[in-house]
């Protein structure tokens, strides 16, 4: 008899199973991830997710038992396109539930939705060195566009610090109080436009 599979949104109740995924997920091929999240953080990031028009998390479930995830996020193709995405991030099937249709049900709910919400792109993040599933995703039709690489941003900060240019840091520092500057416009409401001062007087024997 085949296994009847399932795919749907996460609740609460799937924090437990969701984290153990995720653990299967930074220890095979993905461990520069953020590291394992306990289960009253995943029940508190599965309730935002459930209120977030533009982002679903869903599990996928066989006989009942959770053991699948993904991410789906809409967003712009690109910062210079009207077109808009649905990319399908953290995809990871249990070892326990392989072979079994489990992956490709989860990427035909992402098809479903991103047809339902009218975006014409399809994308899948997945890791490089993951083969099985990166020969899976092509037979579907799914090209490489790109590598993601994932740091700390200090990491990051530092290293072009001390390989690049010693006054690097200065410039990056710089640069953060601009941001800040920027942010601090943008909240500032506009005073000048709505506050008005009163006349000088008039000097006296005028």
């Amino acid at each position: 008899m085949a296994a009847a599979i399932a795919v749907r949104d996460a609740q609460r109740g799937d924090a437990a199973a969701l984290v153990a995924l995720w653990r299967e997920l930074t220890t095979t091929g993905a461990s520069r991830l953020p590291g394992v999240p306990t289960v009253a953080a995943a029940e508190v990031a599965v309730s935002k997710h459930l209120a977030d028009p533009s982002g679903r998390l869903v599990v996928g479930e066989l006989d009942g038992q959770v053991h699948a995830m993904a991410y789906l996020r809409r967003a712009a193709v690109s910062p210079l396109h009207d077109d808009t995405t649905l990319t399908v991030e953290y995809l990871h099937v249990s070892d326990a539930a392989r072979r079994h249709g489990l992956g490709k049900a989860m990427i035909a709910e992402a098809v479903a939705w991103a047809e339902h919400e009218s975006c014409p792109h399809l994308a899948v993040v997945a890791p490089a060195i993951a083969r099985e599933a990166n020969r899976f995703l092509a037979r579907l039709g799914l090209g490489q566009a790109g590598v993601l690489r994932f740091a700390n941003t200090h990491t990051v900060a530092r290293r072009l610090a001390a390989e690049h240019a010693p006054n690097l840091l200065a410039l990056l520092s710089s640069r953060r109080s601009v941001i800040g500057q920027r942010r601090a416009q943008l909240a500032r409401p506009a005073l000048a436009e709505s506050v008005s001062y009163p006349p000088e007087p008039e000097s006296a024997g005028t």
